[in-house]
């Protein structure tokens, strides 16, 4: 096990990331089911989502799957990312963040998430704004610890600054893409894979392929 950057939650070594659930790539909801169970059963006891995967099917996929195994797993999401036409509902406002987190969890089916990140910077977002929420969604137990992703460094230290000028809930981890140089980044590292991996190579493939592979 291994602390969650700064967040005092240990967890394992890999997470399971869940962004291909759903119709982004994988569509059959009880080979879902089978991955989440499989990756706990191995000790994994840390899994991330995020609202905007699969358009929230992601989530929903991840709440009926954890049924009766909540307990067993740190679960991460994330919010962020454009849900639809209307510009207010994406980005890190309060507006957005006060709804979008009771959206995310009825989707989980939990009363709480471990870890909430803020999927990209916003840069129509005060940074007082973003954190001040978050910071109220811990206070009221609704979620225990909060990130960053995607971030530049220059951003997280202003964010780290504001957080302790103003008493607010600094970012616990950052989730940058894995890069091996940055193995050492530092503690607050919960890197991810994909973003050099084309999309066409991320379907699901059918049978005959997966049986020639």
């Amino acid at each position: 096990m291994r602390e969650l950057g700064r967040t005092g939650i240990r967890v394992s070594p890999y997470c399971l990331g869940t962004m291909m659930f759903g119709r982004t790539g994988n569509t059959d909801q009880d080979d879902c089911v089978r991955i989440v169970h499989r990756a706990l059963d191995a000790a994994i006891n840390f899994a991330y989502t995020a609202d905007v995967y699969s358009h929230s099917e992601s989530e929903e996929i991840v709440g009926r799957t954890l049924k009766g195994r909540r307990d067993d797993i740190v679960l991460a999401t994330k919010v962020n990312g454009s849900m639809g036409e209307d510009p207010n509902r994406g980005g890190s406002s309060r507006r957005w963040i006060v709804t979008e987190v009771e959206h995310s969890l009825r989707r989980l089916q939990t009363d709480h998430i471990d870890l909430y990140q803020i999927h990209h910077p916003d840069p129509r977002t005060d940074v007082e704004e973003t954190l001040s929420v978050p910071t109220d969604l811990v206070r009221s137990g609704k979620v225990r610890a909060i990130g960053s992703s995607n971030a530049p460094v220059s951003e997280i230290v202003e964010a780290q600054w504001v957080a302790d000028r103003l008493g607010l809930q600094r970012f616990g981890t950052e989730r940058p893409p894995y890069s091996a140089p940055g193995t050492d980044i530092g503690p607050l590292d919960v890197s991810y894979t994909p973003p050099a991996i084309k999309r066409a190579s991320l379907r699901r493939r059918s049978a005959d392929e997966r049986a020639a592979a």
